[in-house]
């Protein structure tokens, strides 16, 4: 029988709480919509108190409870239960004697490529990650409290919507390799000085970086300089990807086709060439960035490309449908996750090198926390609707509305204040052999869209099945 992943007597010790009947948990929930039988719940307080769903988590099979007062239930009783997540994720962290640690951050592309380096870290050995997007004050304690002890590599997402968020959460991973996918203007609205704020407050991950352990850096992108000082003020070792001579990972091409793409590149003047299961255009740096923090957390390459090799789209972020329409079969890409100038600009250039027998139809819907700015930016999306020649655009929300005024009558496939209104207008649209893309921001709810197409939601047709 395995090892338990806590007991009731490891948990007061690293908490400092005190034991209410004795457990033995095999992992860590704070939701119990999600939790799973033999699982620690944790009572955080949040919108709801979570010792208003103690009896609920017991029902489901919980093991145990870590609460902050009495509770019915065989318990930890700490005095802030975030706070004891916190000292059980150190806890778990300093028990793990053998695991390497990775941190990802960035603008774009986190939850991908901490997910991608995942992969690679399962070939090599015991390995641990953040699951979904898990990368703010309570998703990073609760990804290392579920950390087994016998972990040898885990890798860890880190985000943040504010100044001062990430260097916590730095501190408590303590990586030994950490990773800045690229910067751009994401989370302006809450810098005074911009993007240069958030090059600052992505830069705080190197506070918790180990000394001499390694820092993956985009020579790409306009902040490079700024992040490899703070890198190398923090004492690391800067590993740079990028299309430049000089790259430690240079991208020389990228080519996609058929839902794959083919990677050709130099490795430390080495010449590798290696194909991926993805299409957009950003995964030409993304798996440069991930080999280097592979490499960072002792997996060899070999391992590497075979993870990459094998790595497929993440829902929301780039997967693929083949959707049988009511005029016929369509390609439907799933960009719905999340969306800011940044990847929009490099999924609509994506799109515009993909073959189509019919027309490249994108759906956008609001770019969310971009300040004042965001008007702007939103119409200066016409600029690489152009370049890449996209047929027909539709649009919705009132962030949009720029973008639609901007655009060309004859790119004009159809406006609406919301993603629900703007889904039957596009069902309508769309014919068969075209290729469509859908992207926007969680909270302006793009994946509405997505699920009106998959569901062949149309005010005039029978539902249609996606395959």
């Amino acid at each position: 029988m395995a090892e338990p992943l806590w007991t009731s007597g490891a948990i007061a010790a690293a908490t400092g709480g005190v034991e209410a009947g004795g457990f033995s948990a095999t992992g860590v929930s704070i939701d119990t919509r999600s939790l799973e039988p033999g699982d620690l719940f944790v009572a955080l307080a949040g919108a709801r108190d979570g010792h208003e769903f103690v009896a609920q988590a017991m029902a489901a099979g919980a093991a145990g409870v870590l609460a902050a007062r009495e509770v019915e239930a065989p318990s930890v009783r700490a005095g802030d239960t975030l706070r004891a997540l916190e000292a059980l994720g150190i806890a778990a962290r300093d028990r793990a004697t053998n695991a390497r640690r990775g941190a990802v951050t960035g603008s774009v592309g986190k939850t991908s490529v901490t997910q991608a380096v995942m992969a690679g870290l399962s070939l090599a050995g015991p390995a641990h990650s953040s699951v979904k997007s898990y990368n703010n004050h309570i998703g990073v304690p609760l990804t290392l409290a579920r950390m087994p002890a016998d972990t040898e590599r885990a890798v860890f997402e880190i985000g943040m919507n504010h100044a001062d968020e990430i260097r916590p959460l730095s501190e408590m991973v303590r990586p030994h390799a950490a990773v800045v996918t690229t910067v751009g203007p994401v989370h302006t609205e809450n810098f005074a000085d911009g993007e240069a704020g958030v090059a600052m407050a992505k830069a705080e991950i190197f506070d918790g970086l180990q000394f001499g352990g390694v820092a993956v850096l985009n020579a790409d992108n306009a902040h490079f300089g700024l992040l490899e000082a703070r890198a190398v003020a923090a004492g690391a070792k800067v590993r740079r990807f990028g299309r430049a001579a000089g790259c430690d990972a240079r991208l020389l091409d990228f080519q996609a086709a058929d839902g794959m793409a083919q990677v050709r590149a130099e490795l430390d003047g080495r010449g590798v060439d290696f194909p991926l299961l993805q299409t957009g255009l950003h995964w030409g740096l993304n798996s440069l960035a991930v080999i280097l923090m592979l490499e960072a957390l002792d997996v060899r390459l070999d391992l590497a490309l075979t993870a990459l090799s094998g790595f497929a789209p993440l829902t929301g972020r780039g997967a693929e449908h083949r959707v049988e329409g009511p005029r016929g079969a369509f390609t439907l890409i799933d960009e719905s996750y999340n969306a800011n100038p940044v990847s929009m600009a490099s999924a609509i250039a994506t799109l515009g090198q993909r073959s189509a027998a019919g027309r490249r139809i994108v759906a956008l819907t609001d770019m969310l926390e971009l300040g004042p700015d965001a008007p702007a930016f939103h119409a200066g999306l016409a600029e690489p609707i152009e370049a890449a020649t996209i047929d027909l655009v539709f649009c919705a929300g009132p962030l949009m509305k720029s973008l639609w005024d901007a655009l060309p009558p004859t790119r004009r496939g159809g406006y609406a204040e919301t993603a629900a209104a703007l889904a039957p207008q596009l069902s309508e649209a769309v014919r068969a052999g075209d290729v469509v893309m859908v992207k926007g921001s969680n909270g302006s709810r793009a994946g509405q869209v997505v699920q009106a197409l998959l569901a062949g939601d149309s005010p005039r047709q029978g539902p249609g099945e996606a395959g």
